[in-house]
Formats: structure tokens, sequence, C-alpha cells
């Protein structure tokens, strides 16, 4: 910077009382100062745009800093598919997928009957439809974060919203409730503390599991934070599942035998899946304690 100072004043020399000669030699004043041109043969155009490039000259540390953080905008823009890519995939799901099945589109294009109502994360990695095979039409899905699900009396969400079109209008059979490992929500809910303000969306979505929250602490108070989230990632879905109960007409159907409700967690860390299903018979006489009782616990691997 002194040597840009230095060059300013190898152009002009500032006075308090020195008149000012613009471009057409007329006199003139600014702030208060005024300049004299000593070189009149150079422009104030030619004059600066030298500076400029004795500035860039003498600040390559910053341009380098500039440089680096364009490239790290760069790099993680290219972490993903562009719009370009998009519509290549899509153009080979219609030419493999769609003209091949054309039969069952068109039937879908008529009516839907999902066997499967799914309530899983928002989490990217965890699409219920790659990591379980589901086609078009098999499965009624909504997505939320944490995979929770708010009980009756909690008033309207965009799940309670699915559950009663699911449940009511295209009468899924099974209602299945998928966790996931390192679930970002539920590390959200068990990093809450109890006078915190929830002002945030996300806290105030997923204060909805918070008996999951205060369980695992009772239970796993001797585990790290790690383990603690790990224990609540499937306890959350199990309170899901007696929330489910809390709807009545969801309780009715489960009652007649027409609806069943499971619980399901996946571990992308090592790929494995774990299945459950409530025991509702069972679970309601202890429903005073907040018990689960699970029957057909399996573990895919």
């Amino acid at each position: 910077m002194a040597n840009l100072a230095t060059s300013i004043r190898t152009h002009f020399a500032v006075t308090p009382d020195s008149p000012v000669v613009s471009p057409r030699g007329s006199p003139s004043s600014v702030l208060g100062l005024k300049v004299k041109e000593r070189r009149s043969h150079h422009s104030l155009a030619d004059s600066m745009s030298s500076l400029r490039v004795k500035a860039s000259n003498e600040t390559p540390g910053l341009v380098q800093e500039v440089r680096r953080n364009q490239s790290k905008r760069v790099e993680k823009t290219k972490f993903g598919p562009d719009f370009t890519e998009i519509e290549q995939r899509f153009l080979a799901f219609k030419k493999h997928e769609y003209m091949e099945n054309i039969e069952l589109y068109n039937s879908l294009s008529k009516n839907q009957a999902p066997k499967f109502m799914v309530i899983a994360c928002a989490d990217s990695r965890v699409c219920p439809s790659v990591i379980l095979g589901f086609k078009p039409g098999e499965a009624f899905i909504v997505r939320n974060v944490a995979n929770l699900v708010p009980r009756y009396e909690d008033g309207p969400s965009e799940t309670n919203a699915a559950l009663e079109f699911a449940v009511n209008s295209l009468e899924v059979e099974d209602i299945l409730v998928i966790g996931h490992s390192c679930c970002g929500g539920i590390r959200a809910l068990m990093g809450m503390q109890d006078t915190e303000d929830t002002s945030s969306f996300i806290k105030n979505w997923v204060i909805v599991g918070k008996k999951a929250k205060i369980s695992t602490e009772a239970a796993a108070s001797d585990l790290t934070f790690d383990q603690q989230c790990r224990h609540c990632e499937k306890e959350s879905v199990n309170r899901s599942l007696l929330n489910l109960l809390s709807y009545p007409w969801i309780e009715e159907q489960v009652m007649r035998g027409k609806l069943s409700i499971h619980g399901g967690y996946y571990n992308f860390v090592d790929c494995t899946f774990e299945k459950w299903t409530l025991d509702y018979f069972k679970t309601i006489s202890k429903a005073n304690d907040g018990v689960l009782v699970v029957k057909s616990r399996s573990l895919w691997s």
C-alpha cells in the first residue's frame, strides 16, 4: 500500500490551495482540496489503469485467496448432477422404464391402490424407493425431518394429512415408519435443552419426539452422546408407532385386522435393515405404561 501511495503522489500533487486542472484545463475543487496535474499528456484514465496494474501486482496474496475461494465453490457444485444430467436420466427412464411398462403406467394414470404407506426421513441418503425397491404405485410415501408422527391431538400437519388420505381413501394395509442411522433431526432433538428457545422451525418440529428423548436419556444415560442418538433413532420410531394409535380411524382398522403397523431402521453405515411389527392387543394392555410390544422382529443383512 505504501508503494501504491507513492505512485499516486508521482501522478498528482495535492495542496490546500493549488487549483485543480480538469481534463479540459479548467480549474475545479474536490472536497475543499485542490489538485494540480503534473503530467498533462497522461489522461486520468491512463493513470488509473496504471495504478490498477500496480495494485494487482502488489497484492498477489489477495488474488490467490479469491481464486482459492472460487475453486472451493466450483468443487462444491460438482457434487451431484446438474440439470443436463438429470434430463438424460429422465429420458433414460422414459425409454427403458416407462415405455417398456406402458400398460402399468396407463393403469396408474387412472388410479392408485398402494398396499403400503411409508413414513420416512427427508434425508437425501435414505430414499425408501431405492432402499426397498418400491415400484410406482406400490407405496404412498411421506417424508419429513426425523420420520416423526405427531399425535392426533397435536393438530394438522402434512404427515397426518397423508395418513388420513392413505388409510381412509387408499385403504392401505400396512404402515411402515422407517428410522435411519446418523439422523440429523434426532441429533438436534437430543441436543435440545428444556429452556432453549424454540423459534426454529426444526426444533419446533423435532420436539414431537420429546418422549423418545426422555426415555433415551433415562435408559442410556451412561452412554456417549453419539450412542444416545443411535438409541433414540430407534426409540423415536417406536414412539411414532404408539402415536399412530392415537388416530381413531387408524386404531379402528388395526383392531379389525385390516391394517398393520410396522417399524424399520436402516443403517446405511453397514447397509442393514431391521424390521418389526407392533403387537396391537399386547400393546394396548400396557397402554398406561406407554410400552410398545412388538412381534416378527427380523434383521436383513
